[in-house]
């Protein structure tokens, strides 16, 4: 039962992470970010295959975020000039060429094998069977700075400008603001966390697929977002915590439920269809977030 609560507890924090980068594109920003998966698995392939090749996982890791990150400038450099749906299309688009890169390109990601036998964090220092506990003390550590240095930027000047941007970006632009510019910083630091949330993905999987990075990975985070209140960190941390919620509960069922999988999974479905419904009647900025900035309704 402890090693399945540090389950949740790490896949939980792992959505969270990939969530608040998320959060920051479309929360703060305005980005409408269909495709936010691709940073996921670019964080995660480039942590592994570095790993592979020697490099230690510290800054494999760093090493992604930013890669991640870079992506996020390629992307936004050019689908940015676009519009809400169309931004939309093209992002999701993006994730399935990123997909289908590792999926095909065997000499470097090794295709629909997978990579395996890669270094784990820290397994050198502890016994092998500690590794979940360490995996998710380090990642709480990690979802605690980045949600620290969030809050402090979207305080700051810089974030009012993201949700001045957010409600009109015209008026922005009356004012003298680079908007485009803005845009790009939030989705490139957005990139980054979700390249972040894909090397402890990589880590907890142990193994590493093209088939672990679907569209519905994005849609997700968008769910956890949408559910904790866009334009609220904390609110995305309790979105996350409510989702894994959702995943365990089914397994507490009586058998017989659980002895057919496609019902087990329908009723995860229905849980959070439930709930997602019962959010967009009563409270559509969801649970913390603030309805006074809420665009959806504009």
């Amino acid at each position: 039962m402890i090693e399945y609560i540090t389950t949740l507890v790490i896949n939980a924090a792992i959505f969270a992470l990939f969530s608040l980068g998320l959060n920051l594109q479309w929360g703060f920003a305005g980005l409408v970010n269909f495709g936010h998966v691709a940073f996921m698995t670019v964080g995660a392939y480039t942590t592994v295959l570095l790993s592979l090749n020697g490099v230690p996982w510290f800054f494999a890791f760093l090493i992604a975020a930013a890669i991640a990150g870079l992506l996020g400038i390629l992307i936004g450099s050019t689908a940015l000039k676009l519009r809400e749906d169309y931004l939309g299309i093209v992002t999701i688009g993006v994730s399935e060429m990123v997909r289908l890169f590792v999926n095909n390109e065997e000499w470097l990601t090794k295709g629909t094998g997978g990579v395996q036998d890669f270094p784990l964090p820290l397994v050198n220092i502890v016994a092998r069977q500690n590794y979940s506990f360490i995996l998710a003390a380090l990642l709480i550590v990690v979802v605690a700075i980045v949600y620290w240095r969030l809050e402090w930027l979207v305080r700051s000047p810089w974030g009012r400008v993201l949700k001045a941007i957010r409600e009109d970006e015209e008026v922005v632009k009356a004012l003298g603001k680079n908007v485009f510019w803005y845009k790009l910083q939030a989705f490139a630091i957005g990139g980054a966390i979700g390249g972040m949330a894909g090397a402890f993905y990589a880590w907890q999987l142990t193994t590493v697929y093209p088939d672990n990075f679907i569209p519905l990975i994005t849609f997700q985070a968008w769910t956890i977002v949408t559910i904790g209140g866009a334009g609220n960190n904390l609110g995305v941390l309790l979105g996350a915590a409510l989702f894994q919620f959702y995943n365990a509960v089914p397994r507490f069922l009586p058998e017989q439920l659980r002895a057919d999988g496609g019902r087990f999974e329908a009723i995860q479905l229905i849980l959070i269809g439930l709930t997602l419904i019962i959010l967009m009647l009563w409270r559509p900025q969801g649970i913390l977030g603030n309805k006074d900035e809420l665009t959806l309704n504009r």
